[in-house]
């Protein structure tokens, strides 16, 4: 069963996820479908829409289906949970391996969506890429470029307008 939730009403929830053990960050093309693991991003209000802002590295293969779907799908586990999966889907590239069957994550039908959502997962975000923005490495504090970037894999960023909300049981 889905509850539909106001966009914000665990927004606390989310950021602390996403600090503490991540987000299953989900993309399809087609008849291809990715799911990779994130632990940036925020929520808020902007341009008087909802909206939910990842980061993907152009080294990722997500990041080629993102650039041709025009949208994503945030599906949260609970805290203590998948953590084991989130690490996986964070270490492997879906260019050689099926996470899904890997870490038997079922998918579950988008709502408002063709991208479907983590199953196992209890908070859900599906998003219309609304905001595509190129990381400009010259503007960025020199701390954060040498904690996070020293390989110069940077991220690109993607506004998405948070189309539904909702937990499943």
């Amino acid at each position: 069963m889905r509850n539909d939730v106001a966009y914000n009403e665990y927004s606390g929830e989310v950021l602390d996820q996403l600090a503490d053990g991540g987000a299953f960050l989900t993309v399809k093309v087609g008849d291809k479908i990715n799911t990779m693991a994130i632990g940036w991003g925020s929520i808020g209000y902007m341009w008087g829409k909802p909206v939910l802002t990842i980061m993907v590295r152009y080294s990722r293969h997500t990041y080629d289906l993102l650039e041709k779907a025009g949208e994503f799908t945030v599906s949260l586990p609970k805290t203590d949970q998948l953590k084991k999966e989130l690490l996986f889907c964070g270490r492997n590239s879906g260019r050689e391996v099926d996470k899904f069957k890997e870490c038997s994550l079922t998918l579950l039908e988008g709502k408002k969506v063709a991208t479907p959502v983590i199953k196992e997962c209890t908070l859900h975000f599906e998003c219309k890429t609304i905001y595509r923005q190129v990381m400009e490495p010259g503007l960025l504090d020199p701390e954060i470029q040498e904690d996070c970037y020293k390989n110069h894999d940077y991220h690109r960023f993607y506004i998405g307008e948070i189309i539904a909300s909702y937990r499943t049981a």
